[in-house]
């Protein structure tokens, strides 16, 4: 199996039972836990690159999680995977640092492709929790994604699409892998890497890859 190694956290077996079935075959599965104690231990043992995440657990949720894996393995990220769309439940779970927070209401396919994003860096959040996220770390230590977007007036002046094509960008990924990474096509990927080169005054994709890593966007 390729892409990022699992481990999914929940409270509920019927759920982890279904998100595994959801996400067979789009990435690699190899654990999964019901508890902060057995959730710690598995994530300790298995060393996965990204670990699903509960944020609301009998027995202290997914920040004990986060607490009790990041000081061993500080490589190993963290989404959190929640039914809430508060924006008090997702800020508290990235303050504790988890890399992204997306809703159950999510599809396979989707929740693959944010499994992957935060493997490879980013920052994913679900549409409706993006803005309270920047706003509520806006002058704070976020995420750098989240951080950078909140404070740079240049990186203002681009659309968040144009943003996640940067990003891309940034970590080398040719515009057609762009495209099906994006669900868009190639030509338009170009029309987005034209408006952010004309809007930074830059000449080239590799000035625009200096430019993101600058900053800290990938």
């Amino acid at each position: 199996m390729s892409g990022p190694r699992v481990v999914i956290v929940d409270d509920h077996a019927l759920f982890r039972a279904g998100v595994r079935a959801e996400l067979d075959g789009l990435v690699d599965v190899v654990g999964d836990a019901g508890s902060v104690g057995e959730a710690v231990s598995c994530v300790l043992e298995l060393e996965p690159d990204v670990v699903l995440l509960d944020v609301q657990m009998p027995d202290g949720g997914g920040v004990e999680v986060i607490r009790g894996v990041t000081p061993k393995r500080p490589g190993v990220r963290f989404l959190a995977l929640s039914v809430s769309d508060a924006p008090d439940d997702a800020i508290s779970i990235i303050r504790a640092g988890a890399r992204g927070y997306v809703t159950k209401t999510i599809s396979g396919p989707e929740l693959a492709d944010a499994v992957r994003r935060v493997a490879a860096g980013d920052a994913v959040f679900s549409p409706r929790l993006a803005g309270f996220v920047l706003d509520a770390f806006a002058g704070d230590e976020a995420p750098p994604a989240a951080a950078a977007a909140a404070s740079d007036p240049e990186l203002d002046q681009l659309t968040a699409r144009e943003r996640e094509v940067l990003r891309h960008i940034a970590r080398g990924y040719l515009y057609k892998e762009i495209a099906v990474r994006l669900g868009i096509s190639t030509k338009t990927v170009e029309a987005h890497v034209s408006a952010v080169l004309r809007k930074l005054q830059l000449s080239s994709r590799h000035e625009l890859a200096r430019w993101a890593t600058d900053r800290r966007l990938i």
